[in-house]
């Protein structure tokens, strides 16, 4: 499963963690884990059990810790059990150098905010971001007016692991069609060769290049005689035009935009059968 925290959406993928930084207050003990660094200990409001972070909770236990009913913590210097805040009541520890009273987040700095729209948590610096209100999740503001918005896009699940992406700790990749995928599911992909996106089936790059050099090897290529002359039917999923084309094995061509990413709708058409 993929580790979770809550990472922007973005073209590049926003929000992997930074290397952990030094840590908060005169001779606190800085506790890391895989995923955090600060100065306390969160008391389960579940089990009753104390955990760096709400993550390492739910890798060893069968239930998952709400991080927004948490109210107690453990200093790691003083080890008094205290009201969640900032700074231990005790030994004036600070707990982290970010904090937030609603995700009862603790961390180093990471230019970390708190976005309300979404609920949680964002790896800023927050002037790179924008929420975008249709999509309902945070944007780089690279995609400010320049992206296609899906109605609620980050609650849905990532298509290539199943995993979700709204509170993901791995960034996410928004693809020209709209949707998003983890960034290292992207990666992963299309690193295999995989151009579309898994749900809507959209061109995820620009195939400009490659389509105009399967122009050519098409026209270099014939097809065996029972087979020249013959069309197809066939939809495009780019433009979603439906329309014929002529039979060839290497790839059946858009007449709308000249995409080769279509799919056949139909068996073979003979000349006879044109006429």
């Amino acid at each position: 499963r993929h580790p979770r925290l809550r990472a922007p959406a973005g073209l590049q993928g926003y929000g992997l963690m930074a290397a952990a930084g030094p840590g908060a207050g005169v001779g606190a003990p800085l506790l890391k884990c895989a995923h955090y660094s600060r100065s306390c200990r969160l008391k389960a409001p579940c089990c009753g059990k104390f955990y760096i972070c709400r993550l390492c909770h739910d890798d060893e236990e069968n239930h998952q810790l709400d991080r927004f009913k948490v109210t107690q913590v453990q200093c790691a210097k003083c080890e008094t059990i205290q009201q969640v805040k900032k700074t231990c009541e005790s030994c004036e520890t600070v707990f982290g150098e970010y904090y937030c009273d609603t995700c009862h987040l603790f961390d180093v700095d990471k230019k970390q905010y708190h976005c309300p729209p979404c609920g949680i948590c964002r790896i800023g610096p927050e002037d790179n971001f924008f929420h975008c209100v249709k999509c309902n999740l945070c944007l780089t503001t690279q995609l400010r007016g320049n992206h296609k918005c899906v109605e609620n896009v980050s609650r849905q699940n990532c298509p290539v692991c199943m995993e979700d992406i709204h509170t993901s700790r791995i960034g996410a990749h928004v693809l020209t069609c709209g949707h998003l995928l983890h960034k290292t599911c992207y990666e992963m992909l299309f690193n295999k060769g995989a151009y579309r996106c898994p749900l809507c089936m959209q061109s995820a790059v620009d195939m400009t290049k490659y389509w105009e050099e399967l122009d050519t090897e098409i026209a270099q290529t014939a097809m065996p005689s029972d087979y020249q002359n013959m069309i197809v039917k066939i939809m495009c999923n780019d433009c979603q035009l439906h329309s014929t084309a002529p039979f060839h094995v290497l790839g059946l061509k858009c007449k709308g935009c000249g995409s080769y990413n279509t799919a056949q709708d139909g068996g073979l058409i003979t000349p006879q059968e044109q006429q």
